[in-house]
Parts: structure tokens; C-alpha cells; sequence
């Protein structure tokens, strides 16, 4: 099983005073469409690999986590609250992998609508072949030599990331052990596409 982790608790300090994550996308919250894309995908991916049910979604909240959880608790996800959030990233990431149960933890970043249900079927088929042969496999996804999200993380890390002390992810870890890492090529940019401030967010609902 793959356990997603959306992080859901940045502060959107770009965005100026919206919650970006609750913005209207594609006739939803941008939240709801990233969480509705990781969802299909489980439907899309061959199940030889990847069974039914064998995936779970961590949401994370933490700014603004009531109104977080109003938009998203009719969806079949697990939400948990880290009440740090404010320390950075890292510890938004704890908080969900705490919960996981999985043998691999996809971390999402919720401020990625674009990242469509064929993107994470192809990351989690491909991080099923690969944590066969190497259980400390890290997927990597990648579109022409731009690193992009979400990355996979074998349960194998779990301690390290427990411990980890950076503040804003767990590029470290990677780095650290770059021997296992496995590249995904994607088929397009969707993976480096994050929504940021006012003028990503307009850009990319007027390019819908």
C-alpha cells in the first residue's frame, strides 16, 4: 500500500490574504481537485501492482485547519492536524507520516492541480516495481532534467524522516542516498507546477 500525504498546512503568504488551497479550481476548491486527481488515479493504476483499496490519503492541515477540513470532509481521506505548522514543512510531513501505514509515503503538495490521475498512476506503478528489488527506493519524478513532485519515500526512510531536522522537506534524505533513487520520466511539466502567488493562480485558471 502507498500512502499519500497532501500537505495542507502552509500559511500561502504569497497569495496575500487568501487561502490559495480553498481558491475555486475547475468548479471546486483547488484542494478538493488535487485530492480528487490522487483518488482517480487509484481507479487508473494496473491493479497486478497496485490492488484495490491499497491506497490511503493523509490530509495534513494546519492554517486555517477548521476551514480546511469543511472543504474536504465529505472526501474518503484521513485528516490530521499538526499544530506546528508554522515551523516549516518538515514537520507537516512527520505528522502525516506518523499516520501511514503504507510501504511508501507519496508526498503531495496540495498547491499541484495540475498533477492529473495518470501522473500519480504512473509514480505509484512505478515505485510498486522498483521497492520489489530495492526497498529503500526513493521515485523521483522528473520532466526533461527538472526535478519535479510528488516524490515517493519506501517506508524504509520512516525513522529518518521521523528525526529529520530541516525545516522545509526532506531533500536531504534524498541526497543522502541518491544511490536508490529511481527517476520517473513524465510525459509533461504538470509535476513542476506548483501554484505559488496571485499571478500563478490566474495564469493557470485562465489556461484551463
Amino acid at each position: 500500500m502507498v500512502s499519500a500525504i497532501v500537505l495542507a498546512a502552509g500559511m500561502s503568504r504569497r497569495m496575500g490574504k487568501e487561502n490559495k488551497l480553498l481558491l475555486p479550481f475547475s468548479g471546486k476548491t483547488m484542494l478538493e481537485t488535487t485530492i480528487g486527481n490522487i483518488l482517480m488515479a487509484r481507479d487508473i493504476t494496473p491493479r497486478t501492482a497496485y490492488q484495490e483499496a491499497a491506497l490511503e490519503i493523509i490530509v495534513v492541515t494546519g492554517h486555517e485547519a477548521d476551514r480546511v477540513r469543511a472543504a474536504i470532509q465529505h472526501l474518503p481521506v484521513t485528516i490530521v492536524h499538526n499544530p506546528d505548522y508554522t515551523t516549516g514543512m518538515t514537520g507537516t510531513i512527520q505528522a502525516g507520516v506518523r499516520q501511514a501505514s503504507g510501504k511508501g509515503y507519496m508526498i503531495c503538495l496540495a498547491d499541484m492541480p495540475l498533477v492529473n490521475p495518470s501522473d500519480y498512476s504512473l509514480l505509484m506503478h512505478s515505485f510498486e516495481g522498483q521497492v520489489a528489488l530495492n526497498p529503500k527506493c526513493i521515485c523521483l519524478p522528473g520532466y526533461r532534467q527538472e526535478q519535479g513532485n510528488p516524490v515517493i519515500f519506501s517506508a524504509w526512510y520512516r525513522d529518518a524522516i521521523l528525526a529529520h531536522k530541516a525545516p522545509e522537506g526532506c531533500r536531504e534524505i534524498a541526497q543522502a542516498h541518491r544511490d536508490f533513487i529511481f527517476r520517473v520520466s513524465m510525459p509533461a511539466d504538470s509535476i513542476l507546477r506548483d501554484i505559488d502567488d496571485e499571478g500563478d493562480y490566474r495564469q493557470t485558471v485562465e489556461q484551463l
